[in-house]
């Protein structure tokens, strides 16, 4: 039996917590993580990408990690190429606006560059406040460079972005703003040290490989939200799919919560303890698909790692595997997942040993897949095996009641994220916009509808006495009017010429209750009061001449 000294710290009674950046991120780590050394034993690792994944994988084999902490492109690599959670650092609204300040200070002229997604909530800020903001996205280094260029070429000389970007834009002879906050990466290292706290406490409580709660569900049942007749039916399948070990086949809209009722039914059912794995099959290339389904062997291919690469059907035995838009995978795999549903086993690219794998498939599309099988695209018999059940899951038109309750949930957490207070009266207002919000047909589904707050929550922490109107949502985000009903709604924020010579009027009409003219016009009182100042002095100049 092993004994310790008691002058020998054991490690064991912390959490392990890696860092990985090679920007300058790392000595925003290093500086911060000394915060938290009572708390964790923490490490940071000066690498990036496949050559950090590596890295880790080998030490893992020999040493324990709870949880990786990393950001922007580099976390998103990492994220799904290792057995430990990661933690990925983000940048909050403020930290943004606040970079983008000290960009103007060096330059009238600035570019944002983001990983994968552009921040749609700038652009009506940035035609508000006078920013001349050029915003561009990336997916590898060389596409970042690419970007550098273009915008350095175009004469601006000031780049916002994480790192990666800021460390490319001062080699290419322009300013890097750094956007990440000490706030921001001490709350990554905060949600590390719960997932830590949460891994261990499951490891201690019996469980056979802690290294699978890196693939767990996050999401339950409860988060989907929603009290509606059609949301209580969706609830209600979940549990009872969840009970069965058939496969799954989720249908809706994009941005309706595929995933999310997928973690729900793999949190409800006796697999709930084993990995959930997830894979996206249109964004993935058809040859790099193969590879991360199937995993491959040693030598399969120019670049494959020694020893081989299980794939995601063996990091999901025992548990599930979420295929969502399974209606873009290609052909030649479709024939090659049929096999494994029907044989209950794999086998890697380049090799011939079949591995056995007992893995629940839920699959997900927001496309037709009996058209798809029609013209040829899709084959009927890989249909039949992954729809045994199948699951609707509704659009959020189709749940006309959950809209504002909804809404002032995701506004409410929105505002909570750049650390401003919703209005004590949050729930009247956007009560208030009830109908705006019904007559809109929202392509886009919930994520649209958190998009969209998340915008609005921006410019009211900007300016607090702003209340939330149809006609302040009208300005902020303009594709609410798309359809004609819902226009009709918000006439005074069309023109604004109007609007200011129809004041006296409308005092009028509202028996002069500031606060009600204020809220038709969709400004504050506070912006109300001014411009009832300059037309009281206009009138009099006028007057006066």
């Amino acid at each position: 039996m092993k004994h310790h000294s008691p002058l020998v710290k054991d490690n064991n009674d912390k959490p392990v917590i890696w860092t990985v950046s090679i920007s300058r991120l790392f000595d925003l780590f290093r500086d911060i993580m000394v915060e938290y050394d009572v708390s964790a034993d923490i490490e940071p690792i000066h690498l990036g990408f496949e050559e950090a994944a590596q890295h880790i994988r080998e030490r893992l084999q020999t040493e324990r990690c709870d949880a990786v902490i990393a950001a922007g492109s580099n976390g998103a690599y990492l994220k799904s190429r290792l057995p430990v959670p990661v933690v990925i650092a983000k940048a909050s609204g403020f930290d943004v606006m606040q970079a983008l300040a000290r960009a103007r200070k060096i330059s009238p002229e600035i570019g944002l560059i983001t990983y994968q997604e552009t921040m749609p909530e700038l652009v009506e800020f940035k035609n508000t406040f006078g920013f001349k903001l050029e915003q561009r996205t990336y997916v590898t280094e060389e596409d970042a460079k690419a970007q550098i260029r273009e915008l350095k070429s175009s004469g601006i000389k000031a780049i916002v972005g994480a790192g990666l970007i800021t460390d490319l834009a001062e080699e290419a002879g322009l300013t890097g703003i750094f956007m990440y906050s000490a706030t921001s990466i001490r709350q990554a290292f905060d949600d590390a040290l719960e997932i830590a706290r949460i891994t261990r406490l499951e490891a201690a409580r019996g469980r056979q490989n802690p290294a699978a709660d890196a693939l767990r569900a996050r999401h339950g049942i409860n988060d989907l939200r929603g009290d509606s007749a059609p949301m209580q039916n969706l609830r209600h399948s979940i549990m009872l799919f969840a009970r069965s070990p058939a496969t799954v086949l989720l249908q809706g809209e994009t941005g309706t919560g595929k995933e999310l009722a997928a973690q729900a039914i793999h949190r409800e059912s006796p697999r709930a303890r084993q990995p959930f794995v997830a894979v996206n099959c249109g964004a993935i290339a058809e040859s790099l698909l193969e590879s991360e389904l199937f995993g491959y062997e040693e030598g399969a291919f120019t670049g494959s790692r020694r020893g081989g690469h299980a794939g995601l059907f063996e990091a999901a035995n025992h548990g599930s595997l979420f295929l969502d838009e399974i209606g873009e995978m290609p052909l030649s795999l479709q024939t090659r997942l049929l096999r494994v549903l029907e044989e209950r086993e794999v086998v890697r690219v380049g090799g011939i040993r079949p591995i056995p794998v007992d893995v629940r498939i839920i699959s997900a599309t927001h496309c037709d897949l009996e058209s798809r099988m029609r013209e040829g695209r899709f084959r009927p018999d890989l249909f039949y095996r992954l729809a045994v059940l199948r699951l609707h899951i509704p659009a959020l038109r189709e749940r006309q009641d959950d809209l504002i309750p909804l809404a002032q949930w995701c506004l409410k957490h929105a505002l909570a994220a750049m650390g401003a207070r919703p209005h004590p009266n949050l729930h009247a207002e956007v009560l208030a916009c009830g109908e705006l919000f019904q007559q809109y047909h929202w392509p886009g589904n919930v994520r649209e509808m958190r998009n969209m707050m998340e915008r609005l929550a921006l410019f009211l922490a900007a300016e607090p006495l702003q209340a939330l109107t149809p006609g302040f949502i009208a300005r902020i985000t303009p594709e609410i009017l798309v359809n004609h009903h819902a226009s009709s709604l918000v006439p005074a924020v069309i023109t604004g010429s109007e609007e200011s010579h129809s004041l006296p009027a409308l005092m009028e009409k509202f028996n002069h209750n500031r606060e009600k003219v204020a809220q038709y016009l969709g400004i504050s009182r506070t912006t109300l009061w001014r411009r009832l100042a300059q037309e009281k002095n206009t009138t009099q100049q006028a007057a006066e001449k």
